[in-house]
């Protein structure tokens, strides 16, 4: 069976500096305080390597059921632009995906697009021909977007 594609997107508008918002998306460390996956597991263990922020920098977690596993690796980080992510689930499938936040400063007002793409092969393949992907995580990731604006705005 070949691959299936899909593609996931969801776009923001915050009041806040372009840097201010490339800050909390390019450094793994401040991910807890906007992600919407972070409370899915209140044990989740967190490994970080590489540099604090920016290209180069890895995030690993394991947590429960919900949570899985898996490894994110910042490849690509034009500051205070484009912030491209490989993403790399182990549970609760395998999977391999590329994130990118473009975050474009306008006037008073920050726009964050994020995008998630990549290959359903396997189980991941079957479960998203019930379920696509779209609304598997697209409610998460609007609810990450809403995080997000508010630690920007706060100045978090």
């Amino acid at each position: 069976m070949a691959p299936t594609s899909y593609t996931v997107a969801r776009s923001t508008e915050i009041s806040a500096s372009a840097e201010t918002v490339y800050a909390l998306v390019a450094d793994f460390h401040r991910w807890p305080a906007w992600s919407p996956w972070e409370q899915s597991d209140p044990n989740l263990e967190r490994t970080y390597g590489g540099p604090d922020s920016g290209e180069g920098a890895t995030y690993e977690w394991h947590g429960n059921r919900k949570a899985g596993a898996g490894t994110m690796t910042i490849t690509e980080a034009e500051r205070p632009g484009r912030v491209a992510i490989d993403l790399r689930f182990e549970k609760p499938f395998s999977a391999e995906s590329t994130v990118v936040f473009t975050i474009v400063e306008t006037g008073s007002t920050t726009t964050v697009d994020w995008t998630m793409a990549g290959n359903s092969t396997g189980f991941a393949k079957l479960f998203t021909k019930v379920v696509p992907m779209d609304k598997l995580i697209g409610k998460d990731f609007e609810r990450g977007l809403r995080s997000l604006k508010e630690q920007a705005e706060s100045g978090s």
